[in-house]
């Protein structure tokens, strides 16, 4: 097996045998970069230089018998978590260059624990499409389809993990944007609990988490970066959890299973037909499965998209004019609503995060779990912004996802099947507040009981 097909699990292990080395690794996925990037497009700031730095310098810790819980691990950080001394564009063409004073905290833990980065990912203006395209950026594309977008905002993210750009990568997710392209990539894609993952500056529903190919990889990196940090004034106590603990009995487990979220796109067949699938396998296993009657209203959906819009054009409308002419004509098409949005309006707005989290778990309180899909359709082309294409519907495919950035609880993606077409669908298992490890637990158990896995094309 290639180096670049290892899990970070794998790699640790055979660095600690002495089997491999991070250097050897570290080249290993260079030389996939170098081959693939060219069509993918899914690095910022990639410095093959400082990665081979920081793979020698692991290669001496793990020598001197001093290595770190990731050490010598490949890793990448969407944009728009901090590095010091490299820019965070968000996306955007209008954003200033100014090179970052700091590492964010999810960097800080990961270089910490001895990983190699390799670069930024790359994410569409502000993070606020479900799609690679960009501004700043050349648009991402999906490994297991070129024409078609990897998804987003973690677009960059999603594309390098699936496409073997080293095992671990950390997005970010307010709405479904780790999720999203977890789902069309074929990928673990875990939003923690809120809080769980100190963030700089947090924001009501933002989270960090992995973009992984495995369940374990998932877990291993959650033990490093949530690890506190007092810069997020709104991060949970620090928690001792066994994350690595990952054997769960499936048996007797209460399972919602949610196959209309009440608003937003129609589930398309092949999906409902994947996630059921999943329902059986589970049922199958011991679990008990029940339907979870949708809960999410167009008046939620819309009143977020009031108040999330209010928020864009306040900070598009703070810009210099040939600043704001340099945003993505869609998202300056949205964020231009919020002008025209009134105060009463936007409270009524903000008000419905609340709204939508008592929604989430009222419907959630009765199960140890909710399944759903991830997204209710299959990955649209790369060129377009959103599912719908259309910033006056921008957030129809989001339904699925974002209740529970809204409720704080954790969400895992993993792929659960393919369409007739041969792209991944992801199945959505959302758990209870603050239980980010029963997620993965249930996400592991389904690994285990899932159909065979396919590969992306490239």
């Amino acid at each position: 097996m290639e180096p670049t097909d290892l899990t970070a699990t794998e790699l640790l292990a055979a660095y600690r045998a002495g089997t491999l080395s991070p250097v050897e690794a570290t080249e290993a996925v260079l030389t996939r970069i170098d081959a693939l990037e060219p069509s993918l497009h899914a690095l910022y700031a990639y410095d093959p230089s400082q990665a081979r730095d920081a793979a020698k310098a692991s290669e001496q810790r793990w020598l001197a018998g001093e290595a770190g819980p990731l050490d010598g691990v490949p890793l990448t950080l969407k944009e728009n978590i901090a590095t010091k001394g490299t820019p965070v564009p968000l996306g955007t063409a209008a954003t200033e260059l100014v090179p970052a004073a700091a590492d964010a905290p999810a960097a800080a833990r990961v270089r910490e624990a001895g990983a190699v980065l390799l670069g930024k990912t790359t994410m569409p203006d502000y993070g606020m499409l479900t799609s690679g395209l960009s501004s700043f950026h050349t648009a991402s594309r999906n490994p297991w389809d070129l024409s078609r977008t990897p998804g987003g905002s973690s677009a960059g993210a999603a594309a390098a993990a699936a496409a073997g750009y080293g095992p671990l990568h950390v997005g970010t997710d307010i709405g479904g944007s780790i999720r999203l392209p977890a789902g069309w990539c074929g990928l673990v894609g875990l939003k923690p609990s809120f809080g769980r993952v100190p963030v700089h500056p947090p924001f009501p529903g933002r989270v960090a988490g992995p973009l992984t190919r495995t369940v374990a990889d998932a877990a291993l990196l959650m033990g490093v970066v949530s690890a506190p940090d007092s810069r997020d004034h709104l991060s949970l106590p620090s928690a001792e959890i066994a994350w690595s603990q990952l054997e769960l009995d499936v048996t007797g487990l209460r399972l919602g299973l949610q196959l209309d979220a009440g608003v937003g796109l129609p589930v398309e067949d092949d999906v409902r037909a994947a996630v059921l699938d999943a329902a059986r396998r589970f049922e199958a296993a011991g679990a008990i499965v029940e339907p979870v009657e949708p809960f999410l209203t167009r008046e939620m959906l819309d009143g977020l998209d009031d108040f999330w819009r209010v928020r864009a054009w306040c900070d598009i409308s703070a810009l210099p004019p040939e600043r704001q002419a340099l945003v993505l004509p869609y998202i300056a098409a949205w964020a231009q609503g919020g002008a025209e949005v009134s105060g009463v309006a936007a409270y009524r707005g903000f008000a419905q995060m609340d709204a939508i989290s008592v929604a989430a778990l009222r419907a959630g309180e009765p199960y140890d779990f909710v399944l759903s899909p991830t997204c209710p359709v299959s990955a649209p082309p790369a060129e377009w912004a959103s599912p719908t294409n259309d910033p006056e519907r921008p957030f129809e495919h989001i339904a699925f996802t974002v209740p529970y950035n809204m409720s704080g609880q954790p969400a895992v993606s993993l792929n659960c099947g393919y369409t007739s077409g041969g792209q991944p669908v992801g199945l959505q298992i959302a758990g209870r507040r603050f239980d980010d490890l029963g997620v993965l637990q249930l996400a592991a158990a389904f690994e285990g009981i899932r159909g065979p896995q396919r590969s992306p094309g490239v």
